[in-house]
């Protein structure tokens, strides 16, 4: 009877369920059937062997992850990846969350929504268009350099392009442009949420703007707050609220920065496509897998100890 009454709602709402069926069939197709390539980590693959390798080619146990850690280059690519990852986090993080409780303080709409759009739009643009503005921008004889030269502030022209030293500034700067926006909007949808008589109340006993914000917004998205810290802590490696690391160092990265700009990502689509070593390039790249995992389980352990929140 059960079963009967599951399948007549089922048919009644067989336009909304088929959206749903596609979207688990987009994610099944793309997502976890290309999870069996992850064998050829431990495998002796060889493209020539087609699909049928990843299943005949001989074990070789964890041959290419030790030879991964053994390699010169495994600790500058390891520092590149995390130095860049975790300098995301730290200063994109809380940029989010400020720009919607400056939003939300604003009153005005028409400028509110002229704000909030101009701060999300970026968000829609491809990282080759960003990588097109930093050429126009910061090259050598672009226009952050040319002013800078006309004013006086320097004698040459800057390297903003080519300099390993510059590189990460250049890195975080486009990122918040790009990201900060998107990301404010989960935040003020939060804020919508928060009970409108705590702020009456608290202006009546005579609380002021900074302590509505700081004891009744705060702590009114704090579940939001940690969520979205503990997602951006598993995709550390991956980029975080700062987009994606990869399409950041491969467009940005070039032969003068690569000291700087080599990380985990970058490195595992050279040996893997230039270089054919696809069981070591895959190796590679599920070791940065296993670190983000441990990275969600680790930070959603100690969300649930200190403020009993979590993801799970």
């Amino acid at each position: 009877m059960n079963r009967r009454r599951l399948l007549r709602e089922f048919w009644k709402q067989r336009s909304l369920q088929s959206f749903t069926l596609i979207g688990m069939a987009f994610v099944f197709i793309f997502a976890y059937l290309p999870m069996f390539g992850i064998l050829i980590a431990f495998k002796d693959y060889n493209i020539s062997s087609g699909i049928a390798g990843i299943f005949t080619s001989k074990w070789a146990g964890l041959k290419f992850f030790l030879e991964f850690i053994n390699d010169y280059r495994f600790g500058n690519i390891v520092y590149n990846t995390l130095i860049m990852s975790f300098s995301k986090l730290v200063f994109m993080f809380p940029l989010p969350i400020l720009l919607a409780l400056i939003l939300n303080e604003v009153k005005n709409r028409p400028i509110k929504r002229i704000v909030q759009t101009a701060s999300y739009l970026p968000y829609f643009i491809s990282w080759v268009i960003v990588l097109g503005f930093c050429q126009i921008f910061f090259t050598q004889t672009g226009v952050v350099n040319t002013v800078l030269l006309k004013l006086g502030f320097t004698s040459k022209a800057i390297p903003f392009l080519t300099s390993s030293k510059l590189f990460l500034p250049l890195v975080i700067s486009s990122a918040s442009w790009k990201e900060t926006g998107w990301w404010a909007i989960v935040f003020l949808a939060a804020i919508a949420g928060v009970d409108p008589s705590l702020y009456e109340a608290a202006e009546i006993d005579g609380a002021g703007r900074l302590q509505r914000i700081w004891h009744i917004t705060l702590p009114g998205i704090r579940t939001t707050i940690t969520i979205v810290l503990i997602l951006a802590l598993g995709n550390m490696l991956g980029g975080g609220l700062g987009g994606s690391n990869f399409e950041q160092a491969y467009l940005l990265g070039n032969p003068a920065n690569n000291g700087a700009s080599e990380i985990i990502q970058t490195y595992v689509i050279r040996v893997g496509l230039s270089d054919g070593r696809f069981s070591y390039a895959a190796a590679a790249g599920l070791l940065q897998s296993v670190i983000s995992v441990i990275l969600v389980f680790t930070s959603n352990f100690v969300s649930r100890r200190v403020s009993g929140d979590g993801l799970f």
